[in-house]
């Protein structure tokens, strides 16, 4: 078996793009649940409002929207999947910006950078891709 074999069979990079932050979704994941040091990062107010029970909770919360990613990797073309991914992107936009913003539970910086970028870039690319993937 080969390594392109694995890869979603759709065209185009949006595909390969949901599998790859998919992947270091779970990767992120299992580090919540292992360490409270990554996510302290991205919440880096003082003093740390992260507990042992936040981490697992967002560790989980990412588990989630990993999968969903995951299935819309490779089922693109179905418009209730490629919807499910775009609000996994519409929601964490949404806590990390309200995190910021409204309850002060972190600042700007290398910790919440990742998040909003990722965020942000994918929502905006899957909603101009939408016709293209989903007919």
């Amino acid at each position: 078996m080969d390594l392109k074999s694995l890869l979603p069979a759709h065209d185009g990079l949006l595909p390969k793009w949901l599998l790859l932050v998919s992947l270091v979704s779970v990767l992120n994941s299992a580090q919540a649940y292992s360490t409270l040091h990554f996510t302290q990062r991205v919440y880096s107010s003082t003093p740390s409002p992260v507990t042992r029970l936040s981490a697992r909770t967002f560790g989980t919360w990412t588990l989630v929207s990993s999968i969903v990613r995951l299935y819309a990797a490779y089922s693109i073309d179905n418009p209730q999947i490629y919807q499910l991914a775009l609000w996994t992107y519409a929601v964490a936009f949404s806590h990390f910006v309200s995190e910021w913003q409204v309850f002060g539970t972190t600042r700007w910086g290398k910790g919440l950078a990742g998040p909003i970028f990722v965020s942000t870039g994918s929502l905006v690319w899957m909603l101009m891709q939408w016709g293209y993937y989903v007919d």
